[in-house]
């Protein structure tokens, strides 16, 4: 399978890394300031006292800046990869259910209903025979089938991981400490279990003049 996101994978544009590193980020940072000094903030701005404890206050944060991130993507390059976008769409719903129920256990089971959704996908999309890890990450990768096949098996595995993790962290330490792991924790496992990946990765990549069967296509 030489898979390309879209028939104009390649003259869609992209966002510098930078930015792109600071719209998926920014909004989990700021998810952990705004509980890390919510006192202080509820304190120097009266209003913000009435949503609650901090862990609601960092809530409702992270809703208005995951909509503003997905919006300024969308606006740069008219277009919303898929992932951010079921990410963004579960932050708002049990982010609402959170504050409406004034019951933070929702927005902690939104990385499990996220990462148990991405690993459902995966690994029943190759129980169909289908490798979908390109349409999940929006990839420009170009790989042959043996290798979406082994790379959408392994992440649909870390996904089922990354929701038992924290189904284990919330269940187990305190709120302050789920938010820190949240956002210290798990972003660099996932970047230690991508890079893991890139061996994979250079062994299945088409060179660009042979096709997924291995044909010579050059004339």
């Amino acid at each position: 399978m030489e898979f390309e996101h879209g028939p104009n994978a390649a003259d869609r544009k992209e966002l510098a890394p930078l930015l792109k590193l600071v719209l998926e980020l920014g909004p989990l940072v700021l998810f952990f300031f705004a509980n890390a000094r919510g006192e202080a903030l509820a304190e120097r701005f009266p209003l913000l006292a009435s949503i609650g404890d901090p862990i609601f206050l960092a809530t409702a944060v992270f809703m208005v800046a995951i909509s503003a991130s997905l919006i300024v993507s969308y606006a740069l390059t008219r277009r919303l990869p898929v992932m951010p976008v079921v990410s963004g769409v579960v932050v708002l719903v049990f982010g609402a259910l959170t504050l409406w129920l004034h019951d933070e256990l929702f927005i902690k089971l939104k990385p499990t209903i996220v990462n148990v959704l991405f690993g459902t996908v995966l690994l029943g999309g190759l129980f169909f025979g289908k490798s979908l890890l390109g349409y999940v990450f929006d990839s420009v990768f170009r790989l042959d089938d043996e290798g979406w096949r082994k790379l959408t098996f392994r992440w649909g595995v870390f996904f089922f991981f990354l929701a038992l993790v924290n189904e284990v962290v919330w269940r187990s330490f305190s709120t302050d400490f789920w938010v820190s792991f949240k956002v210290f924790g798990v972003m660099p496992i996932t970047i230690a279990f991508t890079l893991s990946q890139l061996p994979l990765i250079q062994r299945h990549t088409l060179d660009g003049e042979r096709d997924a069967g291995g044909k010579d296509t050059r004339q």
